[in-house]
């Protein structure tokens, strides 16, 4: 039996408040990830402590190689912790001595994009809830265009292909696809990377008005700033490697979030406080890269 120890009082207060609830409050108590160890033993996490509310939006911020992207596959149940404990409304989803445990209660929006180029958005969207057998293929498709409808009038181009679609629609075809298996927690990992100002913008207010109707946790990954503000209610800053946990900053912007807040003081204010954080790690970052190549 699993000695009770503080994680596990943690966890505990981090359970469902009231029944019925969604759900979709995660707790990380202590993680770490140490890859080959017993070859280079390459530390990416060390001793993260992280609490993320049921319906949040939380932005992870930090230089490349700080372990943004390992710490959600691990929340994801794509990769084992080496050290500590992952909880999702009191329920243990990852330790050193479980296997990763993936389920559609976390579902992951990739940067590269994952949709079938051979089925068209209904089949992209509809595949989910069929594959699982939760719904049948009638059903599916019924709930598929309903949410796309509801998302920004996706339904039509219900028929088309996804390279008939910008990338930035097929982005929202993505994290449609997501919802639609009506996880508790939405991973999304630097998804608009790749994007252009005008369609990062675009993009913004559609992932706003998606979560305005859903209202699922979301944590997401980016190296931007401006990005981490305009979406998110809380933003963790992150060392470089090994990553730590080096500051937790609310944002204590209003919703519904406008482009006009981008230029309040308030705004400018956040962003100066991350900038700060975020710059001395990337700064540090750099200066060992060069040192590991010389």
């Amino acid at each position: 039996m699993r000695m009770a120890s503080a994680a596990t009082q943690l966890a505990s207060r981090a359970s469902l408040s009231k029944e019925g609830s969604a759900g979709g409050c995660l707790t990380i108590c202590d993680v770490g990830k140490t890859y080959d160890p017993d070859g280079t033993c390459v530390e990416a996490l060390k001793g993260c402590s992280i609490e993320v509310k049921a319906g949040a939006f939380v932005a992870i911020v930090g230089p490349s190689g700080c372990g943004k992207t390992t710490l959600l596959n691990m929340i994801a149940g794509f990769d084992a912790v080496s050290s500590g404990e992952i909880y999702m409304d009191g329920r243990l989803i990852a330790a050193p001595d479980l296997p990763p445990q993936p389920g559609p209660d976390r579902v992951v929006v990739f940067q590269n994009g994952a949709l079938f180029p051979w089925k068209t958005v209904l089949e992209n969207v509809s595949y989910g809830p069929v594959r699982q057998k939760v719904l049948t293929r009638k059903q599916a498709k019924k709930k598929a265009i309903d949410l796309l409808r509801q998302c920004g009038g996706l339904d039509a181009v219900a028929g088309s292909y996804p390279a008939q679609l910008s990338s930035g629609m097929q982005r929202r075809v993505e994290v449609v696809r997501a919802l639609i298996n009506e996880p508790k927690v939405l991973l999304l990992d630097e998804p608009f990377r790749a994007m252009d100002t005008v369609s990062k913008t675009t993009m913004h207010q559609h992932l706003l008005e998606m979560y305005r109707i859903c209202r699922k946790t979301i944590v997401f990954t980016t190296h931007d700033l401006d990005e981490a503000i305009y979406l998110a209610d809380t933003i963790i800053v992150m060392t470089t490697r090994p990553g730590t946990i080096k500051h937790i900053i609310g944002v204590t912007l209003q919703r519904p979030r406008l482009p006009k807040m981008l230029f309040s003081h308030e705004y400018l204010e956040l962003k100066r406080r991350a900038a700060e954080s975020v710059h001395v790690e990337a700064r540090k970052a750099f200066e060992r890269g060069e040192r590991e190549q010389a």
